[in-house]
């Protein structure tokens, strides 16, 4: 395994309106290490499609375990990597759609990408698509797109290189403190720091909670349950209208993220 000095924690939730409709979580989410490095990535199927939490979990797992095995044969920081990793992960979408038939792309192919692949020299943040990346605090937002339609790999099953992986930095590892990757969810998280936690009299907080708090890194569920706490919904009764009054969760999408934060003491 990768003796990079990161520890990482992640979780997704399922948003409010997707719960409401009874739809699945149509967020995913990997990361793997190995000898060569670490690779996470998490990834948004597209709202309108019946199964696209099918192709973000097929498409984040593609995208980790591809950029392990590239590892090994191009430099991270080479632009050969990325055109090599979005040409490996559309290879499993073809033999999908090849399967299933070219209406699979529109119902179950079409998903968003976010993604980070840190070696000891390089740390290198991608994407394809709407969500959200903060390196060392610094947050940067992914889209919105005209129409609310964010370019999705898949399009290029449809019009070879319509879509390709998007180099959003390239930094020294050693520059590196903490890096958070999130779908578009994470944004709507971030303008809730003000917001009251359901059923609780604090603020949910900035999004650097996420990774200057230890508690999210010490217990592997502790990001998790935060994020469902946050989407709980709360039940008061009022009793001089003599009824309830029910307070819905936070997030209206499904969210999802992954954080690496430097480990204190290393290099």
């Amino acid at each position: 395994m990768s003796s990079l000095p990161f520890e990482l924690a992640a979780a997704t939730v399922l948003g409010r309106e997707h719960a409401r409709a009874g739809r699945n979580n149509q967020d995913a989410l990997w990361a793997r290490a190995s000898e060569q490095g670490l690779a996470a990535v998490v990834a948004d199927g597209c709202g309108s499609g019946a199964q696209s939490e099918l192709g973000a979990q097929l498409g984040a797992r593609r995208v980790v375990e591809g950029a392990l095995s590239l590892l090994g044969q191009v430099p991270v920081d080479s632009p050969e990597f990325l055109q090599r990793l979005g040409a490996d992960v559309l290879c499993l979408l073809q033999a999908v759609s090849g399967q299933l038939g070219e209406r699979a792309i529109g119902e179950a192919l079409l998903f968003t990408i976010v993604g980070a692949v840190v070696t000891p020299e390089h740390t290198l943040v991608f994407s394809a698509g709407d969500g959200l990346w903060a390196l060392n605090g610094e947050v940067h937002r992914l889209g919105p797109f005209p129409g609310n339609a964010p370019p999705y790999l898949a399009y290029g099953l449809l019009k070879p290189g319509v879509v390709a992986l998007k180099a959003n930095s390239l930094r020294p590892t050693a520059e590196v403190d903490s890096l958070l990757l999130g779908t578009d969810g994470v944004s709507d998280l971030a303008g809730l720091a003000e917001a009251q936690v359901p059923e609780r009299e604090e603020p949910v907080g900035p999004l650097s909670q996420f990774w200057s708090e230890d508690r999210y890194f010490s217990n592997p569920d502790a990001l998790r349950r935060r994020l469902a706490l946050l989407n709980r919904e709360s039940v008061r009764a009022d009793f001089p209208a003599r009824r309830l009054v029910r307070v819905p969760g936070l997030l209206t999408d499904d969210t999802t993220l992954v954080v690496l934060r430097r480990r204190q003491g290393r290099a």
